[in-house]
């Protein structure tokens, strides 16, 4: 399935008009009226961590391939260093469309081009909270596939392009079900069952789903800085009283939050396998 991609400004064209669309336009819009109170002050404390951390905007500005392949202007809190080299990403990125392996992020391995805390900003997701403005102007839902960017949209098989017959979204199927631990194929897999199958109580689903989800995606951010520091708490041998450091456990809370999801996880997992 190809696209032809608009480049005009798309509120008023294609799907936004379409009768689909009206419940998702009006829950986007009710829930960002009633999170308004707690995401401004968010909003304004992030903005000021980045400007005291790092010298340069605050935005990060990026085109990005939506509905129907159309381009829009993407916005994101800066968690990189100003001109940054993106040769780096865009050969990571052929490399996991090309493989078998897990979508892990570069920040996994140590990016050199990321800010302080920046790792936690984008780990949170708190990143991506300005991409309320493109929710707001149309070109984005709350629950979507993840909007791609245009060297990436032009890699894609025909088959692929599904994923492209809904809204993109700050969290989605794919978000709330691996993600980091989802191929490249699977992850197009479960973006074209959500936009074959979205319905109102399946957003509200992922939206809840996308906060212990987060937290998962935080304790384990933060595990690996720890480890690739050398950081790691070691196992205490309380029957003798020594400690071993060769041997090293996760906080329990990792397990704990892990249990709380796992079970809508492997569902989610298990039914895309299935049915597509």
């Amino acid at each position: 399935m190809d696209f032809p991609i608009n480049k005009e400004r798309g509120y008023y064209i294609s799907c936004r008009a379409e009768d689909e669309f009206r419940w998702k336009r009006a829950l986007d819009i009710l829930l960002i009226l009633l999170a308004l109170p707690f995401l401004i002050p968010l909003i304004l404390l992030i903005a000021l961590l980045i400007r005291t951390v790092s010298t340069g905007p605050i935005l990060f500005r990026q085109e990005r391939v939506g509905y129907r392949g159309q381009r829009f202007m993407c916005f994101k809190f800066r968690t990189m260093l100003v001109d940054a080299d993106t040769a780096l990403h865009q050969g990571h990125l052929q490399h996991l469309m090309n493989s078998n392996q897990p979508m892990m992020k570069m920040d996994s391995k140590g990016d050199p081009r990321i800010i302080p805390f920046g790792v936690l900003l984008r780990a949170s997701g708190l990143d991506e909270l300005p991409q309320l403005i493109n929710v707001l102007r149309g070109d984005m839902s709350l629950v979507g596939p993840r909007p791609c960017l245009p060297y990436e949209y032009e890699r894609y098989l025909p088959w692929q392009k599904e994923r492209f017959s809904t809204l993109p979204g700050l969290t989605g199927l794919w978000q709330v079900s691996g993600k980091n631990k989802t191929t490249f194929v699977e992850m197009i897999q479960l973006d074209i069952k959500y936009a074959k199958n979205r319905t109102v109580w399946w957003d509200l689903k992922i939206i809840l789903m996308t906060f212990p989800t987060l937290i998962i995606q935080m304790l384990e951010a933060r595990w690996v800085n720890r480890a690739s520091r050398g950081v790691i708490r070691p196992k205490i041998n309380y029957s003798h009283g020594t400690t071993n450091p060769s041997a090293f456990s996760k906080a329990p809370i990792v397990g704990a939050v892990h249990a709380a999801v796992q079970g809508d996880e492997a569902w989610i997992r298990k039914e895309t396998k299935l049915n597509l």
